[in-house]
């Protein structure tokens, strides 16, 4: 639990992300790296901190109390199903 960074990303959710940004952890359980990983983060081992499969996206981490960097992910996945670019503004 607390702020943990985030890494290989790879999905629109992420866009303006960077690498090894910091996000807020409340949970102790994990879900194993697979095929629906879009991000790693890691606490003793490498673990899923996001998954996606087609139009589902679930976090490990809450990115409601993420910060600035929350706030990307979150108006990220606003704009994803309108098919709007995804640029970030502050």
């Amino acid at each position: 639990m607390g702020w943990n960074d985030i890494y290989h990303l790879k999905s629109p959710l992420f866009a303006g992300v960077n690498e090894h940004s910091f996000v807020y952890f409340v949970h102790g359980y994990y879900v194993e790296h697979g095929e629906n990983t879009v991000a790693t983060a890691n606490y003793i081992l490498p673990y899923s901190a996001a998954l996606q499969k087609d139009n589902f996206f679930a976090t490990q981490f809450h990115p409601e109390k993420s910060g600035d960097t929350g706030h990307k992910i979150l108006k990220n996945f606003i704009f994803i199903p309108l098919g709007k670019p995804l640029t970030i503004n502050h």
